[in-house]
């Protein structure tokens, strides 16, 4: 039978700390982007599209990428779309895959956009952190993101029930 590795005293202090100021920090970015008529789960969609070649995505990909359901990324899409910002086309390599593309309004709508959520940004992390306490959470956090990227024991697509 395996034991419990409980964690210690300052690892439990780091660990809230982390779930508090995560939590904390996501309610202010997400709230600055909500003055701004978008909530931060639609900037990052939005911002996502406005990278990728073509400013196109299946959106199966676009939600592994940014770690949300695919019906998650389906209902954003659907009020983006209402908005003239994406539109949905069936995938020309299969008919059951659906691209979402960033119109050109939409892309208009991320270039004002993105200075209010850099702001917030800096705001709310870069300018609280040293350069060298935010270089190492940057640090920290690519080995969180390439530890589940490399684990064969997580599911392929973390964010869909099992």
């Amino acid at each position: 039978m395996e034991t419990t590795r409980w964690l210690a005293s300052d690892e439990q202090r780091w660990w809230r700390a982390y779930l508090r100021g995560n939590r904390e920090l996501d309610v202010a970015l997400d709230r600055d982007l909500s003055r701004e008529g978008v909530s931060l789960s639609d900037y990052e969609l939005l911002s996502m599209l406005s990278e990728a070649e073509g400013r196109r995505l299946r959106m199966s990909a676009l939600a592994e990428l940014i770690v949300q359901s695919r019906s998650r990324v389906t209902h954003t899409a659907a009020r983006l779309e209402r908005r003239g910002w994406v539109r949905r086309t069936p995938a020309l390599d299969d008919g059951r895959g659906v691209v979402l593309e960033l119109t050109d309004e939409g892309l208009g709508a991320v270039e004002r956009l993105a200075a209010a959520h850099v702001a917030s940004v800096r705001r709310h992390l870069v300018d609280v952190l040293t350069p060298y306490q935010f270089r190492a959470l940057g640090e920290a956090m690519e080995a969180v993101r390439d530890a589940y990227a490399s684990d064969p024991t997580t599911p392929a697509s973390p964010c869909e029930p099992c």
